[in-house]
């Protein structure tokens, strides 16, 4: 695969910084292709890369996935003013970040959605309830909800129950993502975790992790918008992704990896 995937805001921002100079002009004297760079959460980097890849060979592009913690991938594209695409985690981080300009179109790619995650065969009897996390028998980590999306939609459906302060003061420490909650679940330092379902059917995780599921009342699925970044120097083309990503091919990569597609909701 030639797409090629970074994680960390310093890692980011020093990716960033060197990429000044590539686009159309070095593409079309023939010194280099024309470079795609799209912040992506870390939740959706698996489809997002087999996306990346197909794209790469039908358009003869390279793309560069920059992964990370939603609002740490926001800074870093907000900081270098350089990239094309942004995805995070859910929806409110376009909300937040309308107002200062730098996202523009975008397009829905599926629906993230909260879960509770146990270890395989559930030993605990944990059930599809966020009140669970307040068990005194069970050892609980939740993302951080300043660094990434899992966080702040867990942050949200606690605060909905009233509980979000009482499982912050159990909770064992906050991880900064979806990868590190999963992460130290494996590692044994959690029997419970709330974390983006569609992680738990990830191939590295689901040998060791079961999903319980929440209902949907407690778990409203969380859209994935496909921001088109206002400063992007190669629009059409990015527009070209986003179609891409859209079509059938790309929302059945989306499925592959354990994600509702961009049609779920009509089908409720």
């Amino acid at each position: 695969m030639t797409s090629r995937m970074f994680t960390g805001f310093l890692v980011i921002t020093a990716l960033i910084l060197g990429m000044t100079g590539l686009g159309t002009v070095e593409a079309a004297e023939g010194k280099k292709p024309v470079e795609l760079l799209i912040y992506c959460g870390i939740t959706m980097i698996r489809p997002m890369s087999e996306i990346a890849h197909r794209f790469e060979k039908i358009e003869n592009v390279k793309i560069t996935l920059a992964q990370g913690g939603s609002e740490d991938l926001y800074q870093s594209a907000k900081k270098s003013m350089l990239g094309d695409l942004y995805l995070p985690g859910e929806p409110a981080y376009r909300t937040k970040h309308m107002s200062e300009g730098l996202l523009g179109e975008y397009v829905t790619v599926g629906y993230n959605q909260l879960a509770l995650l146990v270890r395989k065969g559930n030993p605990k009897k944990v059930r599809g309830d966020l009140r669970e996390l307040l068990r005194e028998d069970l050892l609980v980590i939740i993302g951080n909800a300043q660094s990434g999306s899992i966080g702040q939609a867990t942050r949200k459906a606690l605060e909905k129950l009233g509980i979000y302060q009482q499982v912050l003061e159990k909770a064992v420490f906050l991880a900064p993502d979806s990868r590190s909650l999963n992460l130290a679940m494996k590692q044994g330092e959690a029997d419970l975790i709330v974390n983006w379902r569609a992680t738990g059917f990830f191939s590295d995780n689901s040998a060791v992790l079961d999903v319980v599921d929440l209902p949907p009342k407690a778990a409203k699925p969380e859209a994935l918008l496909l921001n088109l970044l206002t400063f992007s120097k190669q629009k059409p083309l990015v527009r070209r992704f986003m179609k891409y990503a859209t079509s059938p091919e790309g929302q059945a990569i989306f499925r592959k990896y354990g994600f509702h597609d961009n049609t779920f909701l009509h089908h409720k």
